[in-house]
């Protein structure tokens, strides 16, 4: 029973982290340069989450954790600071640590462990799973924000008009948000490859680096853009289609987990249940004598 409590402790805690990362204070958001971002620190030194361990900052240098830790944090799009990060996930472990005192009767050495690793890891895979969902909404919308891009620029406009005009008529979504950070660095000096290059880098995605692998060539090579804007349409959308046959390929291995732990057993008990009860009443012997 103790067990059972601390382990809804444990799921509390998670779906409050869950909550907090996913809440409109903290959601997706556009990325900012350097310089504005070293702003938004300054303003949210008085953050609760920033002055609640002063030490951490030192802990994360020491341990060069800090530059991944703000990788991560862009690309899911949170609004934390890797120092605020941290520090909730130093917090979740404390609560959990504390809950395992109060819950169970004699809490041992492993107990705690556990609970340290739990509150370690919680926000982690919380941070890891919004990557994984914005990586696949960006792949998804790759091949209708191409098509579109390139009747812009059949139309006469050039490519940085036509990411604009994109980004101002369609729904935010994380595509048109890279694609506005491109042009936020691109406004303050930076090159357009080396932009594209490192929206590339930073997100890591298969059909992202296509893409602008060949506007980095086309620009390169004086090719029209329009043209490579059709080529690469086609190729995203047969990624996607192929990315699609994967998932489907993937569905009869995923589905005998389910099949084996609960549909079998079932099916094993209704047709087994009554041929035992009638072996265990002695029917069996009775009719074997007859």
């Amino acid at each position: 029973m103790l067990f059972a409590i601390y382990g809804l402790i444990i799921l509390s805690a998670g779906l409050i982290v869950a909550s907090i990362l996913s809440s409109p204070a903290y959601a997706t958001r556009r990325l900012t340069l350097p310089d504005a971002e070293e702003k938004v620190q300054k303003v949210r030194l008085h953050n609760f989450l920033t002055k609640i361990i002063p030490f951490s900052r030192q802990i994360l240098e020491k341990l060069h954790l800090d530059l991944d830790l703000k990788n991560k944090l862009d690309a899911a799009h949170l609004r934390f600071t890797a120092i605020e990060f941290f520090n909730l996930k130093i917090i979740l472990m404390a609560v959990l640590c504390v809950a395992a005192y109060f819950v169970l009767a004699k809490p041992q050495i492993w107990e705690f462990a556990l609970a340290l690793m739990l509150g370690y890891m919680i926000p982690d895979i919380i941070v890891k799973r919004k990557i994984a969902q914005r990586k696949y909404a960006i792949a998804r919308l790759l091949p209708e924000t191409v098509d579109l891009l390139g009747l812009c620029v059949e139309a006469g406009l050039d490519f940085t008009t036509a990411v604009k005009w994109v980004i101002d008529k369609t729904p935010m979504n994380p595509m048109m948000e890279e694609l506005a950070f491109v042009l936020e660095e691109i406004k303050w000096g930076k090159s357009r490859s080396q932009a594209l290059k490192d929206m590339s880098k930073r997100l890591n995605i298969p059909e992202v680096s296509s893409f602008v692998q060949t506007l980095v060539l086309a620009e390169r090579m004086g090719t029209p853009v329009a043209e490579a804007f059709m080529i690469l349409s086609e190729d995203t959308r047969m990624m996607r289609f192929h990315r699609g046959e994967r998932f489907a390929l993937q569905a009869p291995i995923k589905i005998l987990i389910p099949l084996i732990f609960c549909i079998l057993p079932v099916i094993g008990i209704v047709i087994g249940a009554p041929i035992l009860l009638e072996f265990m009443k002695g029917a069996a012997f009775v009719i074997g004598g007859k």
